[in-house]
């Protein structure tokens, strides 16, 4: 699969926006790889997040986003993956900004929290705005220092129903 194509998920309380994300995605020609869930029935969201942050950590997407009822979660367990910058924005401010300065390659959202047109902006902020480099190379490098640091050598890969 193409590093370029971005992948997605969420959990039943992100399940409707994550239907809005997909199709401005979709109508601005960008790829994407849908890993579900697939309904607003009740599943666990670290499943979704695991396969996303793996992804990005794994080097076979560039990009992630996940949404859950409010971001949180979601990103969360996706900053536990080694490699992956999850940031969860609730205004084109902080898309434009954690995407300028931390290189944020995992967007998170809140499904419930954030409404269609302002989840869209944001998305196209945060799609658009370039990483800056310079200065915050030198956080980034000690944010990945401290990585190596703490997180085990395997990632967690999760196991048994999703529900």
């Amino acid at each position: 699969m193409d590093p370029e194509t971005i992948w997605i998920g969420s959990d039943h309380g992100g399940y409707e926006l994550k239907r809005q994300i997909v199709q401005r995605l979709k109508e601005i020609g960008i790829a994407v790889h849908d890993v579900g869930s697939d309904s607003e029935q009740i599943v666990r969201y670290p499943y979704y997040a695991a396969e996303v942050a793996g992804a990005v950590s794994r080097g076979q997407a560039r990009r992630g986003i996940l949404i859950c009822s409010t971001g949180v979660g979601m990103s969360i367990i996706a900053n536990k993956f080694r490699g992956v910058r999850a940031a969860l924005c609730t205004s084109t401010y902080l898309a434009k900004m954690t995407r300028a300065h931390n290189n944020s390659n995992v967007l998170c959202l809140g499904g419930k929290t954030t409404g269609v047109l302002e989840a869209l902006d944001i998305l196209e902020t945060w799609l658009a705005t370039k990483y800056e480099g310079g200065r915050h190379d030198i956080s980034l490098a000690l944010i990945a220092e401290a990585e190596a640091a703490m997180i085990a050598a395997d990632p967690w890969t999760p196991a048994g129903p999703r529900k």
